[in-house]
């Protein structure tokens, strides 16, 4: 979680605490928080907590992102329609932990108020430049191109690209008008544009990069970082096209340990069974919708690449007319696609089509979070194309991943080449709380329909 996440998000705890409590002195005239006939207990009061923030994570207000005032109001208005949906729904299954149903519309109503005030200065503060880390790109050639545009694009106020900086032998497809003047050297440079960072993005770092203006920096307080260390930490994907294998070797991350493999076998039994309980009432009618739609079996089997490339055979509810691949073979799924069945394309828009899957997941083929397994024949195809793609499977594909959070569903060489990006990722940065982040982005991409085809 980044400082400004970290900042928002802090801002609405305590703001929603203020809330809870002063809803209840402007209810009731007292806040009384122990003894018999308390008006609020601290359960209760982090119940209040726990559903204004679970609201407010459905509501994407913790993109950090700048916005405009309307939509922050928007925002604010369905955090409070969310709210109270959850808080009546718990109110009848759980009244312990439930204050009155007058006290939690107050509550919530001045909640939703202080966080659009809060968040709107919030964003009119990533506006100022100074805020920002300042950053010289060293390179002038086609990767510093690509680094500047994810300055200047995506890192939402976080960052301001102050130019680039270039090195003899190097390549110009910059604007020229960026390029800083170099004559005195990069140390002059970073002094004249008051750079926080450097990122190193020349094409060929061999006999072109000025070693001791850069350890000059480093040791003065400058940040010196690589273009791939600086692309994944802004992105949350992989260079995958500027990668040596050495990267790989000493970079941090990659490191499955034996303890990670149990908490997260662990997991995957747990959110299985969970989520085959949640979903059996649902099955029933799943099933006969099916049947009653179009003709063929119920469920579907597939050969997929699971971990250490080893094929398996994964379950679907049937989504498409039988025999579809009859006379094409193996295809990618297209938007619109006419062999999906009218039942299907629900099934496929709320998700509800995988649900066999966690029986994958018991059998130990798959992970409940994990790289999407794809099909022997495109696996043969990709490797060929995409470098380091194997290396995807050194962990166990799963029902849902980072790339299904982040990407729209992939049906082209193009799009294997961004979701791998994705994929490694997580292979590199694999731990419990990211898996937990994942189904929680789940739940919003199953909600609002996001990626599927």
């Amino acid at each position: 979680m980044s400082k400004r996440l970290l900042l928002l998000f802090s801002g609405d705890v305590c703001l929603a605490l203020f809330a809870a409590y002063s809803g209840s002195l402007l209810g009731f005239g007292r806040v009384l928080t122990n003894g018999a006939g308390y008006v609020l207990s601290w359960k209760q009061a982090a119940f209040f907590l726990a559903m204004m923030i679970f609201a407010s994570y459905l509501a994407e207000f913790y993109s950090v992102e700048s916005t405009t005032k309307r939509v922050i109001l928007l925002k604010s208005m369905m955090i409070f329609t969310i709210s109270m949906f959850t808080l009546a729904f718990f109110y009848i299954m759980a009244p312990s932990f439930m204050a009155g149903r007058m006290l939690n519309v107050v509550s919530a109503a001045f909640f939703c108020a202080l966080q659009f005030f809060w968040h709107l200065s919030f964003n009119a503060l990533l506006q100022i430049s100074r805020f920002a880390s300042k950053v010289l790109v060293v390179g002038t050639g086609p990767l510093a191109n690509k680094i500047g545009g994810v300055i200047t694009d995506g890192s939402k106020g976080k960052h301001v690209l102050q130019g680039y900086y270039r090195c003899s032998n190097e390549p110009v497809e910059v604007p020229f008008e960026a390029i800083v003047k170099n004559g005195d050297g990069l140390r002059a440079a970073v002094q004249k544009e008051k750079a926080h960072k450097i990122v190193i993005s020349v094409s060929d770092r061999r006999g072109t990069l000025p070693v001791d203006d850069i350890l000059h920096c480093k040791f003065s307080g400058i940040e010196v970082v690589d273009a791939p260390s600086f692309y994944e930490e802004m992105t949350g994907k992989l260079l995958i096209e500027n990668l040596r294998p050495s990267w790989f070797i000493f970079s941090d991350g990659f490191r499955i340990t034996p303890a990670l493999k149990f908490f997260k076998r662990a997991s995957d039994i747990f959110f299985a069974v969970m989520g085959l309980l949640l979903s059996a009432p649902l099955m029933p009618f799943i099933i006969l919708a099916i049947k009653a739609d179009s003709r063929g079996p119920v469920l579907f089997r597939q050969v997929r690449v699971g971990e250490k490339e080893r094929q398996f055979t994964i379950y679907k509810f049937r989504t498409m007319c039988a025999g579809a691949e009859k006379g094409t073979g193996a295809v990618w799924a297209s938007e619109n696609d006419p062999r999906v069945t009218r039942v299907g394309q629900f099934l496929r828009k709320s998700r509800l089509d995988e649900i066999m899957q966690l029986f994958n997941v018991l059998k130990g083929d798959m992970s409940f979070v994990g790289p999407r397994p794809e099909r022997p024949e495109f696996v043969k195809e990709l490797k060929k194309v995409i470098p380091y793609y194997s290396e995807r499977h050194f962990v166990r594909p799963g029902l849902t991943g980072w790339a299904q959070v982040r990407f729209p569903y992939g049906a082209s060489i193009e799009d294997a080449i961004e979701k791998l990006r994705y994929d490694l990722y997580y292979v590199k940065n694999m731990s419990f709380f990211l898996d937990l982040y994942i189904i929680l982005e789940t739940v919003k991409v199953i909600l609002f329909e996001r990626g599927s085809r």
